[in-house]
């Protein structure tokens, strides 16, 4: 029997409803029906029927009717032994014999009794006579009539048939129960009086199957995959009477459910699947997920399925990065694109940030070039070792190892995967394996509970500031389609070339959450009235329903502070004052510092910097600098580059770069405009550019235009 977390509410029964109970239990009378009705000699014959056995081989090869022919002994060896198969076939049959002689020779016959009266189909999904009791009376054994019992014992021959008999069939069990009670009169089991005394019996009304339907086939087969991979085998699934508690919660379950059907737009392709893993930081137990519709598909989509995680891995660099000394404050390349050896790597649309942006900006934005230049910066396997901390397998890491591209999240995942791999963060950088069994009670009574330990992935303050990076995400990021008035969520948002596959995976304090929509065939995931997707849009969606509904009631708890980034101060023209990382090409801290001259203009400006409101800009015209007064600034090589920013041959060239005073003569100098994420033109203040023979005061620049839409 399988439950839901609470370890009461039913979700199954796999394999086999039963208890198992010693044959003390099951009264004389009840014993006798059986044998009665299935082999009369048990108690004298060897475990073999020659002349049935003879009957079932002659028809088998014949190829007529095919029957059994089989005594109580070998029914209780094909069904204890699950190693012999249940197909019909010579050779199948002739290790049934074999087997049952041996142990007619080496065990009791109350023991062989016990075992089959345990193991027998009873039919109403009831396996072993207590299950038998329950489902067709309501009682347990020991209070089963003589009238009862030979119901039992009848069913055995056609269990599916006589389950719920009615018309012929109920005609036909009535006739098997009256043969039964007659052989039990002849055995001696009652005496004439007796059995001119039963009546047919009241059945309890049989309960309705539990559907396969819905998610209910994808959490069994999950159940029994974990049982093995725990040491269970088959044999004990099947035939050991076991009590599963799962680690699903059923509100959540279908919460989870609704939010996907609510979201997902009418005309939906079906050809678009959607995943979503709901998993406990505290105890990396799966609570709930989406796998799809089990009518139409076994493979699921939340455990089953992988596919690229786009820019959902990034925070694994991220926390490598932070790991590594790196910190929020740490400047990245944000121009578009970065030539890696032979390969252009754009950013979404081709858009440029700036070539020195604050490594929580590239985050809150997703920057595929700062996610690149970091991911050189602190070493690939650095960031495959982060990875595989939160809990992705080496072997879908492997093929990308040495890929420039695998900060933005070219390994294929599981919504499971992602979904446990952001728990880590939410639990403060202890990662815990992802499991779907509690605990598992056998036949005899003894339990055994499952809570995978705890691993330190990294540590508490790369949680804490891997959580606040992704807060910006949600708040003003990619991701504000996912965020949640009442309390602080952390997300990020992936969409993979093409949008073949486009997620959001993010977390509260107590859950974390991942939601995935691709297809098969790899073609773009496009849904009416939405176009082509990207992970801000629907799979934010879902998560925000699912993640609003299944918190509803519950306490609003806050993330930590961040460390290498201090929240309380605000961007001033592109300068930040963070908490210091310690890193020598992080902002500076000191306001008045001069900030690092990596290109034209103040690089990295941000959205809300004054004079840029947050609105789609057109494109400024170029700034003419002021005559400067002094002679011109250039001529000599730029050797301003920071440590640890790309060389000069693998970045673009940036023409308003401030290069070493020259001797050049002087004249009028120009500045070229500083390239800023969309916005109102705004105009800067003047700058004064040092230059040999003179100070010249440089131009008035304007805001350049940005696109009207960030993907990730």
């Amino acid at each position: 029997m399988i439950y839901y977390r609470d370890g009461k509410t039913v979700l199954a029964t796999e394999g086999v409803n039963r208890k198992n109970v010693p044959l003390s239990r099951v009264p004389k009378v009840v014993r006798d029906a059986v044998i009665a009705a299935e082999n009369r000699t048990f108690y004298r014959d060897q475990g073999v029927s020659v002349q049935g056995t003879a009957r079932a081989l002659w028809s088998t090869v014949t190829g007529k009717q095919l029957q059994g022919g089989s005594t109580i002994t070998q029914q209780m060896v094909r069904n204890y032994y699950s190693g012999l198969g249940q197909e019909r076939s010579v050779g199948r049959k002739l290790k049934e014999i074999m087997i049952a002689l041996k142990v007619d020779r080496s065990k009791p016959k109350d023991w062989v009794l016990e075992r089959y009266l345990n193991t027998i189909y009873f039919g109403r999904g009831a396996y072993g006579i207590q299950a038998a009791s329950r489902a067709y009376f309501d009682k347990d054994v020991q209070n089963l009539t003589p009238a009862e019992g030979a119901y039992l014992a009848a069913v055995i021959q056609q269990p599916t048939r006589f389950a719920d008999p009615t018309g012929a069939a109920l005609d036909a069990v009535r006739a098997r129960w009256a043969s039964v009670v007659q052989g039990m009169r002849e055995i001696g089991a009652i005496s004439r009086e007796e059995a001119g005394a039963q009546t047919f019996p009241t059945l309890a009304r049989q309960r309705p199957p539990l559907s396969l339907g819905g998610q209910n086939g994808y959490m069994l087969a999950q159940v029994r995959a974990e049982l093995n991979r725990l040491g269970f085998t088959d044999e004990d699934i099947n035939h050991g009477g076991l009590k599963v508690t799962t680690t699903f919660d059923k509100k959540l379950m279908s919460l989870a459910a609704e939010a996907v059907r609510s979201v997902l737009p009418d005309g939906t392709p079906k050809k678009v699947r959607t995943g979503l893993a709901a998993v406990d930081p505290g105890s990396g137990e799966v609570v709930a997920f989406y796998g799809g519709r089990y009518e139409t598909n076994q493979y699921d989509n939340a455990f089953s399925a992988k596919v690229q995680a786009g820019s959902t891995f990034k925070p694994y660099t991220l926390a490598a990065a932070l790991e590594a000394g790196y910190g929020l404050d740490t400047l990245v390349y944000g121009n578009s694109p970065i030539t890696i050896g032979s390969a252009s790597i754009p950013n979404s649309g081709g858009r440029s940030y700036g070539p020195a942006i604050p490594l929580a900006q590239a985050t809150q934005y997703s920057v595929n070039t700062a996610f690149v230049d970091l991911g050189q910066r602190i070493g690939l396997d650095k960031v495959v070792a982060a990875a595989r901390a939160a809990g992705i397998p080496e072997a879908q890491l492997a093929p990308h190892a040495k890929a420039a591209t695998l900060p933005l999240g070219v390994a294929s995942v599981s919504a499971v995967q992602q979904a446990s791999g952001f728990a880590t963060f939410a639990a403060g950088g202890i990662h815990r394996e992802a499991h779907v069994i509690r605990s598992v009670t056998d036949g005899s009574g003894l339990v055994r509970t499952f809570s995978p330990p705890g691993t330190r992935a990294f540590s508490e303050n790369t949680a804490a500031d891997t959580t606040y990076a992704l807060e910006q995400v949600v708040l003003n990021g990619t991701g504000t389609a996912a965020r949640l008035w009442d309390r602080p969520a952390a997300g990020k948002t992936g969409t993979t070339d093409e949008s073949a596959a486009v997620w959001f995976s993010g977390y509260v304090p107590q859950l974390a959450v991942a939601v995935d929509m691709f297809r098969d065939d790899n073609k773009p995931v496009t849904v009416p009235g939405y176009g082509e997707l990207y992970g801000g849009t629907l799979p934010a969606e879902i998560w925000k329903t699912f993640v609003g509904a299944a918190m509803e009631g519950k306490p609003v708890k806050e993330f930590p502070e961040p460390v290498t980034w201090n929240p309380y101060y605000s961007w001033d023209y592109g300068r930040a004052t963070p908490q210091p990382s310690g890193d020598p090409n992080a902002i500076p801290m000191d306001p008045s510092a001069t900030f690092p001259p990596y290109g034209p203009g103040a690089p990295g400006l941000p959205p809300g910097a004054p004079g840029d409101e947050e609105q789609p800009g057109g494109t400024g015209p170029d700034g003419t600098g002021q005559d400067g007064g002094g002679p011109e600034r250039g001529g000599g090589a730029n050797n301003l580059r920071p440590n640890g920013l790309l060389p000069d041959d693998l970045r673009p060239n940036d023409p308003g770069r401030v290069d070493d005073g020259g001797s050049a003569p002087g004249g009028p100098g120009t500045v070229q405009d500083a390239p800023a994420p969309g916005g109102a033109d705004r105009t800067g203040a003047d700058r004064t550019g040092a230059g040999t023979g003179g100070v010249g005061t440089g131009g008035r620049r304007s805001a350049g235009g940005a696109p009207t839409g960030l993907l990730p």
